[in-house]
């Protein structure tokens, strides 16, 4: 159960960055906090996983 849901995890990650890098590739710039932004919501998919309890491992 523990690898289906780190795959789904990481899979949304991939998808979140394709879609930002796909809207900043269209521009010249793109701003520091643009960047951060999308950094912070990987981070935040990556880190947001479940914590398996004593009876779940």
């Amino acid at each position: 159960m523990k690898d289906s849901r780190e795959t789904a995890v990481i899979s949304e990650a991939l998808s979140v960055i394709d879609k930002a890098l796909g809207e900043m590739l269209q521009r010249e710039l793109v701003s520091t906090g643009e960047v951060a932004d999308l950094l912070l919501d990987v981070r935040l998919l990556l880190t947001n996983t479940e914590i398996p309890t004593a009876t779940e491992v």
